[in-house]
């Protein structure tokens, strides 16, 4: 029988960063890609893991981090089961940070965009700050829709099978026999 040593410094840091839970810990894994690059992104889901394991951010597994990366976090995709907005999928397996203008899909509504900052430690202040006043702002990347727009196609089926010309031609015959 061998008995525990005290951690050494840098397996005592580890400890401490493994503390977050898989979604925070890939919100803060995200973060600092985004920090650090100085760029909106992209990143593959590969490199957000492969951020969360050099870390050392959470004792959750690959696989574990990998769905979190790919649908758990992912604001613009089917809730299964978590409701969580902090990533946008790009297409091709690239996420970046949600951030404000970004339309969640309808399941995600209200899910939460970031880590509760009071759980947050206190060495990703810089991070807090950083997403609060610099990347949570609508950009050109944010994808806001046109309310207008929105409603295009919407009265597509009020005229049956024909055209819509036929139908507002059916709702004026016999105007002119009645005046």
């Amino acid at each position: 029988m061998t008995l525990a040593t005290a951690p050494t410094a840098g397996q005592q840091e580890i400890a401490e960063n493994a503390d977050l839970t898989v979604a925070d810990a890939v919100w803060v894994g995200t973060a600092m890609l985004h920090y650090n690059n100085k760029n909106d992104g992209p990143f593959s889901t590969e490199k957000i893991v492969e951020s969360v394991q050099i870390n050392h951010l959470t004792r959750g597994t690959y696989k574990s981090i990998w769905q979190h990366v790919n649908q758990h976090c992912v604001a613009n995709r089917k809730a299964q089961p978590n409701r969580a907005c902090m990533l946008w999928a790009k297409g091709g397996g690239n996420r970046r940070l949600f951030r404000e203008g970004d339309l969640p899909h309808s399941e995600r509504k209200g899910g939460r965009t970031h880590p509760d900052w009071d759980k947050l430690p206190e060495k990703y202040a810089d991070l807090r700050q950083w997403y609060e006043t610099v990347w949570n702002k609508p950009s050109e990347h944010t994808q806001v829709i046109d309310p207008l727009l929105e409603l295009a196609g919407t009265g597509a089926g009020m005229w049956g099978s024909g055209s819509a010309d036929d139908y507002v031609n059916s709702l004026r015959s016999g105007w002119e026999a009645s005046h």
